[in-house]
Protein backbone atom coordinates (compact mmCIF):
# COMPACT_ATOMS: atom_id res chain seq x y z
CA UNK A 1 0.00 0.00 0.00
CA UNK A 2 3.18 2.60 0.92
CA UNK A 3 4.73 1.80 -2.52
CA UNK A 4 1.17 2.35 -4.07
CA UNK A 5 0.68 5.35 -2.06
CA UNK A 6 3.74 7.10 -3.16
CA UNK A 7 3.45 6.62 -6.64
CA UNK A 8 0.25 8.57 -6.41
CA UNK A 9 2.33 11.27 -4.70
CA UNK A 10 5.25 11.17 -6.80
CA UNK A 11 3.03 11.37 -10.14
CA UNK A 12 1.15 14.36 -8.39
CA UNK A 13 4.27 16.07 -8.03
CA UNK A 14 5.74 15.29 -11.06
CA UNK A 15 2.58 16.64 -12.52
CA UNK A 16 3.00 19.99 -10.55
CA UNK A 17 6.45 20.29 -12.41
CA UNK A 18 5.04 20.10 -15.42
CA UNK A 19 2.59 22.87 -14.99
CA UNK A 20 5.89 25.12 -14.13
CA UNK A 21 6.79 24.66 -17.93
CA UNK A 22 3.74 24.60 -19.01
CA UNK A 23 2.21 27.48 -22.18
CA UNK A 24 1.36 30.17 -20.29
CA UNK A 25 -0.83 31.41 -23.38
CA UNK A 26 -3.55 28.95 -23.22
CA UNK A 27 -3.25 28.73 -19.57
CA UNK A 28 -7.24 30.50 -19.37
CA UNK A 29 -8.43 29.05 -22.68
CA UNK A 30 -11.59 26.57 -22.41
CA UNK A 31 -10.59 22.91 -21.55
CA UNK A 32 -6.82 24.16 -21.07
CA UNK A 33 -6.65 24.94 -17.14
CA UNK A 34 -6.48 20.89 -16.23
CA UNK A 35 -7.06 17.61 -17.49
CA UNK A 36 -9.96 16.88 -16.19
CA UNK A 37 -12.52 17.92 -18.98
CA UNK A 38 -10.69 16.48 -22.23
CA UNK A 39 -10.32 12.82 -19.85
CA UNK A 40 -13.98 13.50 -19.33
CA UNK A 41 -15.24 13.69 -22.39
CA UNK A 42 -12.83 10.93 -23.69
CA UNK A 43 -14.33 8.67 -20.70
CA UNK A 44 -18.16 9.66 -22.02
CA UNK A 45 -16.87 8.83 -25.38
CA UNK A 46 -16.18 5.04 -24.22
CA UNK A 47 -19.14 4.79 -22.75
CA UNK A 48 -21.27 5.65 -25.39
CA UNK A 49 -19.46 3.05 -27.35
CA UNK A 50 -20.42 0.75 -24.65
CA UNK A 51 -24.25 1.53 -24.23
CA UNK A 52 -25.24 3.34 -27.63
CA UNK A 53 -25.48 -0.35 -29.42
CA UNK A 54 -27.53 -1.55 -26.18
CA UNK A 55 -29.89 1.31 -26.78
CA UNK A 56 -30.24 0.76 -30.84
CA UNK A 57 -30.61 -2.90 -30.28
CA UNK A 58 -33.98 -3.21 -30.49
CA UNK A 59 -34.82 -0.05 -32.35
CA UNK A 60 -34.61 1.52 -36.22
CA UNK A 61 -31.99 3.10 -37.34
CA UNK A 62 -31.47 6.91 -37.65
CA UNK A 63 -31.22 8.10 -41.06
CA UNK A 64 -29.96 11.59 -39.88
CA UNK A 65 -29.28 12.69 -44.12
CA UNK A 66 -29.55 16.42 -43.39
CA UNK A 67 -27.77 16.27 -40.30
CA UNK A 68 -24.98 14.27 -41.88
CA UNK A 69 -24.70 17.04 -44.97
CA UNK A 70 -24.87 19.74 -42.31
CA UNK A 71 -22.09 18.48 -40.30
CA UNK A 72 -19.83 16.87 -43.02
CA UNK A 73 -19.60 20.21 -44.82
CA UNK A 74 -19.22 22.43 -41.42
CA UNK A 75 -15.98 20.05 -41.01
CA UNK A 76 -14.82 21.32 -44.52
CA UNK A 77 -15.41 24.58 -43.49
CA UNK A 78 -13.55 24.30 -40.26
CA UNK A 79 -10.80 22.11 -40.94
CA UNK A 80 -10.11 24.72 -44.21
CA UNK A 81 -10.19 27.59 -41.56
CA UNK A 82 -7.72 25.38 -39.19
CA UNK A 83 -5.50 24.84 -42.89
CA UNK A 84 -5.55 27.87 -43.82
CA UNK A 85 -4.58 30.06 -40.09
CA UNK A 86 -1.75 27.57 -39.56
CA UNK A 87 -0.23 28.44 -43.35
CA UNK A 88 -0.54 31.82 -43.13
CA UNK A 89 0.38 32.26 -39.38
CA UNK A 90 3.62 30.11 -39.85
CA UNK A 91 4.75 32.24 -43.15
CA UNK A 92 4.07 35.41 -41.27
CA UNK A 93 6.25 33.97 -38.45
CA UNK A 94 8.88 32.76 -41.08
CA UNK A 95 8.79 29.27 -39.80
CA UNK A 96 11.09 26.62 -40.67
CA UNK A 97 9.70 23.33 -42.29
CA UNK A 98 12.88 21.85 -40.98
CA UNK A 99 13.52 23.24 -37.12
CA UNK A 100 10.87 25.47 -35.64
CA UNK A 101 11.30 25.64 -31.58
CA UNK A 102 7.96 27.11 -29.80
CA UNK A 103 8.26 30.67 -29.15
CA UNK A 104 6.32 31.26 -25.88
CA UNK A 105 6.09 35.02 -26.41
CA UNK A 106 3.07 37.34 -27.01
CA UNK A 107 3.87 37.72 -30.68
CA UNK A 108 0.55 38.14 -32.59
CA UNK A 109 1.73 35.68 -35.24
CA UNK A 110 2.50 33.23 -32.26
CA UNK A 111 -0.58 33.81 -30.73
CA UNK A 112 -2.03 33.03 -34.26
CA UNK A 113 -0.61 29.75 -34.56
CA UNK A 114 -1.15 28.75 -31.03
CA UNK A 115 -5.18 29.75 -31.26
CA UNK A 116 -5.22 27.67 -34.88
CA UNK A 117 -3.67 24.15 -33.16
CA UNK A 118 -5.80 25.16 -30.05
CA UNK A 119 -8.72 24.86 -32.84
CA UNK A 120 -7.49 21.93 -33.86
CA UNK A 121 -7.39 20.23 -30.61
CA UNK A 122 -11.41 21.28 -30.67
CA UNK A 123 -12.23 19.59 -34.03
CA UNK A 124 -10.99 16.19 -32.40
CA UNK A 125 -13.29 16.36 -29.97
CA UNK A 126 -15.97 17.44 -32.45
CA UNK A 127 -15.26 14.45 -34.36
CA UNK A 128 -16.56 11.86 -31.56
CA UNK A 129 -19.81 12.82 -33.50
CA UNK A 130 -18.37 10.56 -36.20
CA UNK A 131 -18.57 7.43 -33.62
CA UNK A 132 -22.03 8.84 -32.48
CA UNK A 133 -23.74 8.79 -35.84
CA UNK A 134 -22.46 5.50 -36.81
CA UNK A 135 -23.97 4.03 -33.99
CA UNK A 136 -27.26 5.94 -33.81
CA UNK A 137 -27.77 4.63 -37.54
CA UNK A 138 -26.52 0.87 -36.57
CA UNK A 139 -23.52 1.34 -39.14
CA UNK A 140 -21.51 -0.90 -36.20
CA UNK A 141 -19.45 -2.38 -38.60
CA UNK A 142 -17.76 0.69 -39.21
CA UNK A 143 -16.89 1.01 -35.63
CA UNK A 144 -13.35 -0.54 -36.19
CA UNK A 145 -10.56 -0.69 -33.44
CA UNK A 146 -8.73 1.28 -35.89
CA UNK A 147 -11.86 4.47 -35.94
CA UNK A 148 -12.15 4.08 -31.87
CA UNK A 149 -8.07 4.06 -31.45
CA UNK A 150 -7.89 7.22 -33.65
CA UNK A 151 -10.23 9.35 -32.49
CA UNK A 152 -9.91 8.78 -28.98
CA UNK A 153 -6.13 9.40 -28.99
CA UNK A 154 -6.46 11.87 -31.26
CA UNK A 155 -8.21 14.47 -29.17
CA UNK A 156 -6.66 13.25 -25.99
CA UNK A 157 -2.98 13.64 -26.67
CA UNK A 158 -3.44 16.98 -28.01
CA UNK A 159 -4.58 18.61 -25.13
CA UNK A 160 -0.95 17.43 -23.84
CA UNK A 161 0.31 19.09 -27.59
CA UNK A 162 -1.50 22.09 -26.65
CA UNK A 163 -0.49 22.43 -22.92
CA UNK A 164 3.04 22.40 -23.46
CA UNK A 165 3.87 23.43 -27.23
CA UNK A 166 1.01 25.23 -28.66
CA UNK A 167 3.70 26.39 -31.59
CA UNK A 168 6.42 25.62 -32.94
CA UNK A 169 7.52 21.88 -34.78
CA UNK A 170 3.34 21.63 -33.60
CA UNK A 171 2.47 23.68 -36.54
CA UNK A 172 3.83 21.18 -39.11
CA UNK A 173 1.80 17.76 -38.40
CA UNK A 174 -1.46 19.95 -37.43
CA UNK A 175 -1.65 21.74 -40.96
CA UNK A 176 -0.93 18.59 -43.25
CA UNK A 177 -3.70 16.98 -41.32
CA UNK A 178 -6.14 19.50 -41.34
CA UNK A 179 -5.91 19.61 -44.97
CA UNK A 180 -5.99 15.74 -45.43
CA UNK A 181 -9.56 16.49 -43.41
CA UNK A 182 -11.37 18.89 -45.68
CA UNK A 183 -10.74 16.19 -48.45
CA UNK A 184 -12.19 13.34 -46.08
CA UNK A 185 -15.48 15.25 -44.83
CA UNK A 186 -15.78 16.47 -48.26
CA UNK A 187 -16.09 12.67 -49.43
CA UNK A 188 -18.72 12.11 -46.75
CA UNK A 189 -20.93 15.14 -47.41
CA UNK A 190 -20.88 14.32 -50.89
CA UNK A 191 -21.62 10.61 -49.89
CA UNK A 192 -24.70 12.34 -47.57
CA UNK A 193 -26.15 13.96 -50.53
CA UNK A 194 -27.50 10.56 -51.85
CA UNK A 195 -27.00 7.91 -55.40
CA UNK A 196 -26.74 10.42 -57.84
CA UNK A 197 -23.92 11.87 -56.12
CA UNK A 198 -22.41 9.02 -54.93
CA UNK A 199 -21.46 6.99 -58.54
CA UNK A 200 -18.86 10.05 -58.76
CA UNK A 201 -17.53 8.94 -56.02
CA UNK A 202 -14.34 6.95 -56.78
CA UNK A 203 -11.53 7.81 -55.19
CA UNK A 204 -12.72 6.95 -51.67
CA UNK A 205 -9.58 4.39 -51.23
CA UNK A 206 -7.30 7.44 -52.58
CA UNK A 207 -7.93 9.05 -49.46
CA UNK A 208 -6.62 6.18 -47.40
CA UNK A 209 -2.95 6.09 -49.69
CA UNK A 210 -2.83 9.87 -48.76
CA UNK A 211 -3.37 9.39 -44.85
CA UNK A 212 -0.51 6.63 -45.20
CA UNK A 213 1.29 8.91 -46.99
CA UNK A 214 1.05 11.48 -44.37
CA UNK A 215 2.25 9.60 -41.53
CA UNK A 216 5.49 8.46 -43.73
CA UNK A 217 6.18 12.21 -43.96
CA UNK A 218 5.18 12.88 -40.33
CA UNK A 219 8.23 10.05 -39.48
CA UNK A 220 10.47 11.52 -41.83
CA UNK A 221 10.11 15.21 -41.14
CA UNK A 222 10.48 14.12 -37.46
CA UNK A 223 13.24 12.15 -37.49
CA UNK A 224 14.88 14.98 -39.83
CA UNK A 225 14.35 17.37 -36.86
CA UNK A 226 15.80 14.47 -34.25
CA UNK A 227 18.74 14.10 -36.78
CA UNK A 228 19.44 18.25 -36.56
CA UNK A 229 19.03 18.44 -32.72
CA UNK A 230 16.17 20.78 -33.00
CA UNK A 231 15.01 22.38 -29.81
CA UNK A 232 11.73 21.03 -29.61
CA UNK A 233 11.28 18.15 -26.52
CA UNK A 234 12.85 15.29 -27.61
CA UNK A 235 10.58 12.71 -25.91
CA UNK A 236 7.81 14.31 -28.08
CA UNK A 237 9.43 13.79 -31.10
CA UNK A 238 9.90 10.10 -30.00
CA UNK A 239 6.77 9.86 -29.24
CA UNK A 240 5.31 10.74 -32.43
CA UNK A 241 7.09 8.51 -34.37
CA UNK A 242 5.70 6.09 -32.17
CA UNK A 243 2.63 7.12 -32.38
CA UNK A 244 2.87 7.38 -36.27
CA UNK A 245 3.90 3.95 -36.25
CA UNK A 246 0.46 2.35 -35.38
CA UNK A 247 -1.65 4.36 -37.55
CA UNK A 248 0.77 2.91 -40.18
CA UNK A 249 0.41 -0.66 -39.37
CA UNK A 250 -3.24 0.07 -38.44
CA UNK A 251 -4.20 1.63 -41.59
CA UNK A 252 -2.16 -0.83 -44.08
CA UNK A 253 -4.05 -3.01 -42.40
CA UNK A 254 -7.12 -1.11 -42.90
CA UNK A 255 -5.95 -0.85 -47.02
CA UNK A 256 -5.20 -4.48 -47.40
CA UNK A 257 -8.87 -5.79 -45.92
CA UNK A 258 -10.52 -3.16 -48.04
CA UNK A 259 -9.26 -2.98 -51.04
CA UNK A 260 -6.48 -5.69 -51.85
CA UNK A 261 -8.03 -8.66 -50.15
CA UNK A 262 -11.18 -8.66 -52.32
CA UNK A 263 -9.29 -8.19 -55.40
CA UNK A 264 -9.01 -12.20 -56.03
CA UNK A 265 -12.41 -12.88 -54.61
CA UNK A 266 -13.83 -10.65 -57.84
CA UNK A 267 -11.42 -12.12 -59.90
CA UNK A 268 -12.93 -15.53 -58.81
CA UNK A 269 -16.47 -14.40 -59.40
CA UNK A 270 -15.65 -13.00 -62.68
CA UNK A 271 -14.02 -16.16 -63.81
CA UNK A 272 -16.55 -18.71 -62.34
CA UNK A 273 -19.84 -16.13 -64.21
CA UNK A 274 -17.61 -17.15 -67.36
CA UNK A 275 -16.90 -20.46 -66.79
CA UNK A 276 -20.50 -20.88 -66.07
CA UNK A 277 -21.30 -18.99 -69.49
CA UNK A 278 -18.94 -21.26 -71.21
CA UNK A 279 -20.89 -24.18 -69.98
CA UNK A 280 -24.26 -22.69 -70.78
CA UNK A 281 -23.03 -22.30 -74.15
CA UNK A 282 -21.44 -25.97 -74.25
CA UNK A 283 -24.67 -27.48 -73.48
CA UNK A 284 -26.83 -25.39 -75.32
CA UNK A 285 -24.73 -26.37 -78.34
CA UNK A 286 -24.39 -29.87 -77.69
CA UNK A 287 -28.65 -29.87 -77.45
CA UNK A 288 -28.52 -28.39 -80.73
CA UNK A 289 -25.95 -30.54 -82.02
CA UNK A 290 -28.09 -33.55 -80.53
CA UNK A 291 -31.09 -31.93 -82.08
CA UNK A 292 -29.59 -31.62 -85.62
CA UNK A 293 -28.40 -35.02 -85.27
CA UNK A 294 -31.64 -36.51 -84.30
CA UNK A 295 -33.03 -34.10 -87.52
CA UNK A 296 -30.36 -35.49 -89.89
CA UNK A 297 -30.94 -39.39 -88.45
CA UNK A 298 -34.37 -38.97 -88.74
CA UNK A 299 -34.53 -38.05 -92.15
CA UNK A 300 -32.64 -40.48 -93.56
CA UNK A 301 -34.21 -43.30 -92.05
CA UNK A 302 -37.57 -41.67 -93.91
CA UNK A 303 -36.07 -41.48 -97.54
CA UNK A 304 -35.69 -45.61 -97.72
CA UNK A 305 -39.05 -45.75 -96.96
CA UNK A 306 -39.93 -43.87 -99.42
CA UNK A 307 -37.95 -45.07 -101.92
CA UNK A 308 -39.74 -48.15 -101.02
CA UNK A 309 -42.89 -47.37 -101.08
CA UNK A 310 -42.14 -45.83 -104.81
CA UNK A 311 -40.72 -49.62 -105.76
CA UNK A 312 -43.52 -51.29 -104.62
CA UNK A 313 -45.97 -48.80 -106.54
CA UNK A 314 -43.98 -49.64 -109.95
CA UNK A 315 -44.28 -53.53 -109.03
CA UNK A 316 -48.39 -52.76 -108.86
CA UNK A 317 -48.24 -51.05 -111.78
CA UNK A 318 -46.30 -53.84 -114.20
CA UNK A 319 -48.38 -56.57 -112.77
CA UNK A 320 -51.22 -54.61 -113.56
Amino acid sequence: MDIVTHLINDTIEFYKWTLTIADKRVEKWPLMDNPLPTLAISTSYLLFLWLGPKYMKNREPFQLRKTLIVYNFSMVFLNFFIFKELFMAARAARYSYICQPVDYSDDPNEVRVAGALWWYFISKGIEYLDTVFFILRKKFNQVTFLHVYHHCTMFTLWWIGIKWVAGGQSFFGAHMNAMIHVLMYLYYGLASCGPKIQKYLWWKKYLTIIQMIQFHVTIGHTALSLYVNCDFPHWMHYSLICYAITFIILFGNFYYQTYRRQQPARRDASSSSKAGKALSNGALNGLSKAANGAVLMSSKEEKPQENSGRRKRKGRAKRD
